[in-house]
């Protein structure tokens, strides 16, 4: 075979290879489900919350594609060596970011039809739950005032916070005689996280004589928090 021949033809091999992994990423609603039931998968819904809050998938984290900003500094708490399963409405907006994710270093898959897909196939959907909401009088009131309190404002469907639970718990636990730690979700108390002027999760707050002093949103390193402490 001539060099020009054989060059050919393994440029439609690498061709062809590449194709057929990129397909691969796009998985039919029943490969998809059976991705999910694997140890150490992470499952993203790339709607808006106000999507997300209708219906999503059992354990499903979430950052929106449409607000790049959002979406990129959420999936930075992601973990590169662990597969990420994405989703959407009707699988447009999560193939595209399947792409982005690959290209970023992950390793993505798509499903195929989106949520609309799974709820056709007669699948299980989580709905919001309806939570008395707390308002900030009463939050306020609740903070212990004879110790510092940290106060971690998150959401159980966001990266950055499932990434900072451990080290939040871990810095309370070490310094329990002196600090008070308070959880508040944010995505289920809306109002208060409004009235706290939270407008990304995690923020964390330190609060002294029920005084806030200090305040950081994101992947904070431990050593500043306790050195605020």
């Amino acid at each position: 075979m001539k060099n020009s021949q054989l060059a050919y033809v393994l440029c439609f091999l690498l061709f062809a290879y590449a194709t057929n992994a990129q397909t691969n990423t796009n998985l039919s609603v029943s490969t998809f489900e059976a991705g999910m039931k694997k140890t150490g998968i992470q499952l993203l819904d790339v709607r808006t919350i106000a999507e997300f809050n209708d219906g999503h998938l059992k354990d499903a984290l979430q950052a929106d594609w449409n607000n790049t900003a959002e979406f990129v500094e959420r999936v930075k708490a992601l973990d590169k060596s662990k597969p990420v399963y994405t989703y959407c409405l009707s699988g447009a907006r999560s193939n595209t970011a399947t792409k982005w994710l690959n290209e970023n270093g992950y390793t993505a898959y798509n499903m195929k039809g989106g949520i609309a897909a799974w709820k056709t196939a007669g699948k299980e959907v989580n709905g919001a739950k309806a939570v008395a909401q707390m308002t900030l009088q009463e939050f306020m009131a609740r903070l212990p005032t004879g110790k510092t309190v940290l106060v971690d404002v998150g959401a159980s469907w966001c990266p950055p916070c499932k990434k900072m639970n451990p080290i939040i718990d871990s810095l309370a636990k070490a310094n329990a005689n002196k600090i008070s730690l308070v959880k508040i979700d944010g995505g289920e108390q809306i109002k208060l996280a409004a009235d706290l002027k939270v407008n990304a999760f995690p923020t964390f707050i330190i609060y002294k004589k029920g005084k806030e002093v200090w305040r950081k949103q994101g992947l904070v390193d431990a050593k500043e928090i306790a050195a605020r402490l």
